[in-house]
């Protein structure tokens, strides 16, 4: 809700002028508040809860995939190309790889509906969100779409977690600024993406998700106090290497120009 705000704020004062959707968006902002804010952060935290971190950061990065495959076979934004196919194999590769390899899949217990199978859900969501909002973008500021569906997607699940016992406690005023911090971030992160995804082939902005783990791991080294020697050991950099070659390959995987819906057309 916070994150929802502080986005049709700061939209508006860029605009100078108070970003009001159209009548007809409504409704598109209604789904894109089930879809991206409901129903992706309902089984995100519920998987956060069920499953180890390891696991889930993996399962998460599958997300990325998960869009490609639906803006080429559902939504029919783009085609699959060889590139393409190859560039995601090997940013996949590399997530993988800086988690612990194949076997991080396998450890730590039994795969559950409510672990693995809800992160699994939770990245449909995303998938099917960035599709949505390439769509709905066209007829309205992808700013404006962001800001509304965080703030009625946050009421949402703020009622729903009330429902079911939970509560809110500010023992100091840090717990203030960190919850405003946490608001910010999103509404920055995900406005971003919104125009990205506006303006740019799916694909384009979906493999730059492979960074996600990769730039945990390297803040993790540069902020928590004993991480370093992993996150720049041999393994970690390598499994850098290969994200960056897979966000290489995908991007490079046409020389013909591009329309900003996404579509390609030779010159």
């Amino acid at each position: 809700m916070i994150a929802g705000v502080m986005t049709i704020i700061f939209g508006s004062l860029l605009s100078r002028r108070m970003l009001i959707p159209k009548a007809e968006s409504w409704g598109k902002i209604g789904i894109l508040a089930l879809v991206q804010t409901v129903g992706q952060y309902y089984f995100f935290f519920m998987a956060l809860a069920n499953t180890s971190g390891v696991r889930g950061s993996i399962i998460n990065a599958s997300g990325n995939f998960i869009a490609i495959l639906f803006a080429v076979y559902l939504f029919r934004f783009e085609k699959m190309t060889p590139r393409k196919l190859i560039g995601c194999i090997v940013g996949f590769a590399g997530i993988i790889l800086i988690m612990g390899g194949p076997g991080a899949l396998t450890a730590g217990g039994a795969i559950t509906l409510a672990g693995e199978g809800a992160m699994l859900a939770a990245d449909i969501f995303y998938g099917i969100s960035g599709c949505l909002i390439k769509v709905f973008s066209r007829d309205e500021n992808p700013v404006t779409l962001s800001g509304y569906q965080f703030a009625i997607g946050g009421a949402v699940l703020f009622g729903i977690g009330s429902l079911m016992g939970g509560q809110l406690h500010f023992y100091t005023q840090g717990c203030v600024w960190n919850l405003l911090y946490l608001g910010f971030i999103s509404a920055g992160a995900y406005t971003l993406w919104g125009v990205l995804l506006k303006y740019n082939p799916v694909s384009r902005v979906s493999i730059l998700g492979f960074m996600n783990p990769v730039m945990g791991v390297l803040l993790s080294a540069l902020f928590l106090e004993g991480e370093g020697s992993e996150a720049f050991s041999l393994t970690g950099l390598f499994a850098l290497l290969l994200v960056c070659a897979g966000i290489v390959i995908v991007n490079t995987a046409s020389r013909r120009s591009r329309h900003p819906d996404g579509f390609s057309q030779r010159p």
